[in-house]
């Protein structure tokens, strides 16, 4: 397990830097958020195929997190390219100075990005490491129930801030219908529901201290 999990942060440390290079050549930090849903479909996807003998958890897992990584990749992609750099990131260049800022990002922004993706995704690493029967258990049918609330919550507040967002008429309004009639942040309590279902998953597969993931 501890191989695998090297294994991983090794090539997520590739793919950040690579990331990060390309940040400095088109000036745009904004495009690491971008990458962190799809950093979590490539890390689980090493996990099961690093793993030898599929079985039905393994399978649910791949399925579950590729559907909601890609479904976030692309709604922040469509969100975010072409608009220029997220305001947050231009504060940043703006008080570290330009002539460092292109290098203190790297550590600022993209390692804590890998890190956090490596920690946050541990439920993925425990399901691989746990227990190899075919069987599924309650908590794991209560984990897709769990996912399927949260994917609704997170999916479903995108669209309908999104939706709202365009209306011209909406400008200087609040989303109170939908998803955000019962929680003003329909889309993070979504994803603090899907990382919750993958600890289910973890749990029934007998590896328990993995769950630290969505607790951080």
């Amino acid at each position: 397990m501890i191989s695998l999990f090297l294994q991983a942060s090794l090539m997520t440390l590739v793919l950040v830097t690579l990331l990060w290079l390309w940040s400095v050549i088109i000036k745009n930090v904004s495009i690491v958020d971008i990458f962190w849903g799809f950093g979590f479909v490539v890390v689980n996807a090493f996990y099961v195929y690093s793993s030898g003998e599929m079985n039905y958890r393994k399978l649910l897992m791949l399925a579950l997190v590729t559907i909601w990584g890609l479904r976030l990749t692309a709604y922040l992609a469509y969100r975010n390219i072409g608009k220029g750099e997220d305001f947050r990131y231009q504060e940043f260049r703006r008080n570290y100075g330009a002539e460092r800022y292109w290098w203190f990002s790297y550590f600022q922004v993209f390692l804590l990005q890998g890190a956090l993706i490596m920690i946050v995704s541990l439920p993925l690493l425990g399901v691989i490491a746990g227990n190899p029967s075919n069987e599924l258990h309650l908590l794991d049918y209560l984990g897709i129930v769990v996912w399927l609330v949260g994917f609704s919550f997170e999916a479903g507040g995108d669209f309908q801030l999104a939706r709202f967002k365009k209306d011209p008429k909406n400008k200087g309004k609040v989303l109170d219908t939908g998803f955000w009639k019962y929680t003003r942040h329909p889309n993070y309590f979504g994803d603090s529901a899907v990382w919750w279902a993958f600890a289910l998953f973890s749990i029934s597969a007998g590896s328990y201290w993995q769950i630290i993931g969505p607790s951080s």
